[in-house]
């Protein structure tokens, strides 16, 4: 599992280590280790990674996707990108059969994206795919507050900040477009492959379409920001590098699991060790395919600590940007008719009393940020409810049904609204901000 971590410390054969990953730096801060202490305490296992994992980790900063990056490099970045984009469509929706005189890169990528990995177990699966669908639109609004948290680095700031995206006005598109990307690939069968080889033309699951769109669509920008004047690859590695990527992946998983508890969601840890392993696919489809990628919920913690111990801290300006662009983003439209225009007021408010309730009180503090009261309240309101809610339907079996098409519903009206009915497009930028 390990294969491509060090064996030995002589530092002539380590793997190369961006110089803002500062896990061994920090790890022996007295703040650190009392609170590894405290989750040991209370969860009976260490939270503290080995060496060999961060190493690992840290190393996969330098990590991308070669199989999908070919295919760029031989059509999108020699023939354009309208023609690599109709290329890429023309394959997704009818098959790579379709396409004449397919180049090898493109023929080599479509092999991998329809060919299962041996790891893959389609129950777990199906049950973690279930899961994402039952924590509602609760778990858009925390995965991306909780990101807010990690625009304090460079490595995952700089690409959004230099595309445009998740900053100033273009924040709330690319929001929903991520939100629709989490709806695609969390409806049921939205992963799934064509029928088989006797007939290749079949559609697709829609969200398995949106992650090779995705896919492509993260090396394009890669691409082009590796040679940014401004791009530090010392100091962050690869832009849209795997370890960051993976991160990511975790968003949807173990922190959420945890965290919406709070709201009365009542996730066991096999239900959030399913969600690993459905965001592993999903992350396998996006050419997001570490070695190191955790199984159990004891390894994703490690993989957190981790990942919060390394943090540098230092993506000033840009981070702040990021951060502060969000909430306005929910804002009501000028103009929009009275019906929208008061869902929006509400829907804003939500947003503002998710955001300061979920983030740490430095964070919300420290930024220019809306006034969060009384709406931070609002999340330990909905508690009693959701949670017997939530007991009726793990004591009634037939009620989990119901509750799934209750969320799906949920889900895809609020998604509406906020796009006033148009679909996401998932287009690479063509030009950076500066």
């Amino acid at each position: 599992m390990m294969s491509h971590a060090p064996a030995v410390e002589d530092p002539a054969v380590l793997p190369r280590i961006p110089t803002e990953f500062r896990y061994w730096d920090r790890v022996a801060d007295r703040r650190v280790q009392l609170a590894r202490k405290a989750w040991k305490a209370v969860w009976r296992f260490d939270p503290q990674p080995s060496d060999e994992l961060v190493r690992a980790f840290a190393a996969d900063y330098y990590a991308a996707d070669p199989v999908a990056e070919a295919f760029v490099d031989e059509v999108y970045l020699q023939r354009g990108a309208k023609e690599g984009r109709r290329l890429l469509d023309q394959a997704i929706e009818h098959g790579i059969d379709s396409v004449p005189d397919a180049p090898a890169s493109m023929v080599a990528l479509f092999e991998e994206f329809e060919r299962d990995p041996e790891w893959l177990d389609r129950e777990q699966l199906e049950l973690g795919a279930r899961v994402f669908r039952r924590w509602g639109t609760a778990v858009f609004s925390f995965a991306t507050t909780s990101t807010l948290e990690m625009y304090s680095e460079s490595s995952i700031t700089m690409p959004l900040s230099l595309t445009g995206g998740y900053a100033g006005d273009t924040a709330h598109k690319r929001q929903l477009e991520t939100t629709r990307f989490w709806i695609d690939v969390s409806e049921p069968g939205g992963l799934d492959r064509r029928t088989g080889a006797t007939d290749p033309s079949s559609p697709i699951g829609r969200g398995r379409a949106t992650a090779m769109r995705v896919r492509v669509m993260h090396v394009f920008i890669r691409r082009r920001l590796v040679r940014h004047e401004e791009w530090d690859f010392d100091a962050w590695g690869m832009p849209i590098s795997i370890s960051d990527a993976t991160l990511t992946l975790m968003g949807g998983s173990t922190v959420p699991g945890l965290a919406l508890w709070s709201l009365g969601h009542q996730t066991t840890i096999r239900e959030i060790e399913a969600t690993l392993h459905y965001w592993r696919y999903v992350g396998h489809l996006l050419g997001v395919q570490p070695a190191w990628y955790p199984e159990s919920f004891e390894d994703s913690i490690r993989l957190m600590f981790a990942a919060f111990v390394k943090r540098a801290h230092a993506a000033g300006r840009h981070g702040e940007e990021l951060v502060e662009s969000y909430l306005p983003a929910f804002r009501p439209t000028p103009g929009s008719p009275l019906r929208k225009r008061l869902r929006d007021e509400v829907n804003y408010r939500v947003q503002i009393g998710y955001t300061r309730f979920w983030s740490l009180p430095l964070t919300y503090r420290r930024h220019r940020m809306p006034f969060p009261w009384p709406w931070a309240l609002h999340p330990l309101l909905q508690f009693p409810l959701n949670m017997t809610l939530e007991t009726c339907r793990r004591l009634l079996p037939p009620l989990d049904g119901a509750a799934d098409r209750v969320q799906r519903w949920r889900r895809e009206s609020w998604y509406r609204n906020e796009t006033g009915g148009r679909d996401a497009e998932f287009q690479p930028v063509e030009e950076f901000r500066r």
